[in-house]
């Protein structure tokens, strides 16, 4: 008999302290319905797009319910929270009858009257369909705890970082669930988290020791027969399960789940020091100076502004404007109001601007300039790099825009500028500029690693910053956590499982 599987995927990255909230009506202009998904998403690397993969390949039906995914911003509104987890409720009771059903959750979204959002989520359908199997497909940096997965009967997350196994992710999920469906075997599942709290650049998977880590999970996984997914966590929201953590998936079962899990987390617990520190960070005056000393030699600089949760910030476009480093390129600054003013102004005006660094008091403060038009108008493209290709991308209205050497383009939509989409889609390659400002934290890495000169890491005073110790955690005890503490020897809670 065909299985019958839903799917829903309600998706943000929050950063507590950002003073915009995530409203419902943002969530709404990304979010795809119905049978919209299958059209949108198949062949994708996307969750859904690996769910869809594994229903057509084994000949299950795929109930699309709804898929919204804004990527890193502030908090979600407790509207859009109320208003998802309703839409799912409700679409699972319409899909009626059903076998299971894979969420897409990210694991680090924040909202100000929920202490853990996906927690919620998964609550909240567990007590409206107590019998359904229940299979969630996690981000890497999501924070997690044996808690919010008491819900659950499956969890998997990415394995990379850049998520380039994102279509992959969707895969393992929907595969453990018709296992789970057709043998009737519910696997051991099981969390465990070391304490330790790092910050996203620490966090790329091709980064040692992690990636020593993450070969030894691979290791495991051939070996028996499991699900291993070491989680860096989310530093920049503030909730009681911020960190790292380890899921297991075991069909040997709960036991062996548990032992597993604890293995890695003490694996992580052991190599803290050096996971906190595995990529050099330096100040704008220390990136000047390496630009100064070593300028580009016909591949670009890369430099990582990396401390911007925004989109925003203009620590480092101000300091570019001040030197004579060669062509710059800063893809994808965030400011609508700018935008807005070059549109009407038209491509050819020379217009004054006030750029950038409206989203918080920390992002810089805006630059005034005067700047040339070269382009105005709406523009969007699908992906074709790695990470998240295939997937639908609206910029809203956006701009091109010369201020001396620098180039900047200014969109009216949150967007990651990590591969060479952002230059493409102006006729143009990376190859074309000397320094190209970026402001990934990992993502980037797939993409520049092979066609940078170099990468420079550059700190900034944003809401994002290298040294964790310095965000104003509340709802985290650090008094439990590295880098604020050492910890003993981990040891498991016998009443949750977890560390």
């Amino acid at each position: 008999m065909q299985a019958r599987i839903a799917f829903a995927g309600f998706n943000l990255e929050s950063v507590s302290s950002v003073p915009q909230q995530v409203e419902l009506a943002e969530f709404q202009r990304v979010c795809t319905r119905g049978a919209e998904i299958l059209v949108r998403f198949r062949g994708t690397n996307t969750v859904p797009g690996g769910c869809i993969g594994v229903c057509d390949a084994e000949s299950a039906e795929l109930v699309p319910l709804f898929h919204t995914l804004l990527g890193a911003l502030g908090p979600a509104s407790d509207e859009a929270v109320a208003h998802y987890t309703d839409e799912l409720l409700e679409g699972v009771a319409k899909a009626e009858p059903l076998d299971g059903i894979v969420l897409f959750l990210h694991g680090a979204c924040w909202a100000n009257s929920y202490t853990d959002v996906e927690r919620h989520i998964i609550d909240s359908l567990r007590a409206a369909q107590p019998d359904l199997p229940v299979a969630v497909a996690l981000d890497y940096h999501g924070n997690i705890d044996a808690r919010m997965l008491q819900g659950a009967d499956i969890a998997v997350a990415y394995r990379h970082s850049p998520h380039i196994d994102m279509g992959e992710t969707g895969k393992r999920a929907t595969r453990a669930l018709l296992r789970m469906i057709r043998t009737g075997q519910r696997p051991g599942l099981a969390v465990a988290r070391p304490g330790i709290v790092i910050p996203s650049i620490m966090s790329a998977t091709s980064l040692q020791p992690l990636a020593t880590v993450m070969a030894e999970a691979r290791e495991t996984e051939a070996r028996h027969d499991c699900d291993i997914s070491v989680m860096a966590g989310f530093s920049y929201a503030d909730a009681a399960n911020t960190g790292m953590s380890v899921i297991c998936l075991d069909w040997q079962g709960q036991a062996s789940a548990e032992a597993r899990a604890l293995h890695f987390a003490r694996r992580l617990h052991g190599l803290r020091r050096e996971l906190s520190g595995a990529v050099p960070v330096i100040s704008v005056d220390e990136a000047m100076a390496d630009l100064a000393a070593h300028p580009a030699t016909g591949r670009p600089v890369v430099l990582l502004e990396h401390a911007d949760r925004m989109n925003d910030s203009t620590h480092l476009l101000r300091a570019l404007m001040n030197r004579n480093v060669g062509k710059v390129m800063v893809p994808f600054l965030l400011d609508p109001q700018t935008a807005a003013q070059a549109h009407a102004a038209g491509a050819g005006a020379r217009i004054p601007v006030s750029l950038g660094g409206k989203s918080a008091p920390e992002t810089g403060g805006p630059i005034n300039a005067e700047a040339d038009v070269l382009w105005s108008g709406q523009k969007s493209f699908t992906v074709s790099g790695r990470y998240q290709q295939g997937s639908f991308v609206d910029l809203g209205l956006t701009a091109l825009l010369q201020i001396g050497q620098v180039r900047i383009s200014v969109t009216s939509h949150f967007a990651f500028a990590v591969d060479g989409d952002p230059f493409a889609i102006f006729g143009e390659q990376p190859q074309d500029y000397d320094v190209i400002l970026l402001r990934s934290k990992t993502h980037f890495r797939d993409f520049y690693e092979p066609l940078a000169e170099r990468i420079l890491v550059v700190d900034t005073p944003d809401l994002g910053p290298a040294d964790v110790r310095l965000i104003p955690y509340r709802r985290l005890d650090i008094t439990r956590a590295w880098p604020w503490c050492e910890l003993p020897e981990i040891t498991k809670k016998p009443e949750t499982g977890e560390v």
